[in-house]
């Protein structure tokens, strides 16, 4: 029978101590955050669902705006001509040229004040888009930290390095702050850090 002296050395290395605390603090961490992950997931799309809507409103809204607009601008033009006419009209001609004015008149007053109220439902449409979309903004944020975080505790667990679970921790820690401030609609919002990663 061959000695092999290798093998000799590998069985004389001590073998590296496992953590008893680092598995169960890995899984149970890894719980909560799946957990606290799953109820901002569901908060999050309902507010996508908003924007989406949001964003559907405002884009009628400019629609019906560019709408009463070409008929305020046809009004308009329509107006001139009749005015024009006026001018040189007979007096027979002219009590029937200004009751057309006057209804000309009416309908562009009716579809600049129209068209002005649109303008106002679109510009409010985009706040509502732009309120959903910071809180939006800190769901995604949640996410990418937690998922972060959950990869990092599994390579703590695999190679039981307790620093490795300790980093974790940071990432951890920053996606339940922003997931807290989404669902408790709170301003925390780390401008630079949003503008770097959209």
């Amino acid at each position: 029978m061959d000695i092999d002296p290798m093998e000799i050395i590998e069985s004389a290395k001590p073998e590296k101590p496992r953590l008893a605390w680092l598995n169960p603090a890995v899984a149970i961490t890894v719980a909560l955050l799946a957990t606290f992950m799953g109820i901002c997931k569901v908060k999050d799309d309902n507010i996508v669902q908003a924007m989406q809507q949001a964003q559907a409103d405002k884009i009628d809204h400019w629609s019906y705006y560019q709408a009463r607009n070409i008929r305020e601008e046809i009004g308009n033009a329509t107006l001139t001509q009749l005015k024009i006419q006026a001018i040189a009209a007979t007096p027979a001609q002219l009590p029937l040229l200004q009751k057309e004015i006057a209804t000309y008149e009416a309908q562009v007053k009716d579809q600049a004040a129209k068209k002005a109220e649109l303008k106002a439902q679109a510009e409010n449409d985009q706040k509502t888009y732009d309120a959903l979309n910071f809180r939006d903004d800190q769901f995604d944020l949640s996410d990418a930290s937690i998922a972060i975080a959950i990869s990092l505790l599994a390579v703590a667990s695999l190679t039981q390095l307790p620093l490795l679970f300790a980093v974790a921790l940071v990432p951890s820690v920053f996606g339940v702050l922003m997931g807290t401030a989404g669902l408790a609609g709170l301003s925390l919002h780390p401008q630079a850090l949003i503008q770097l990663l959209s």
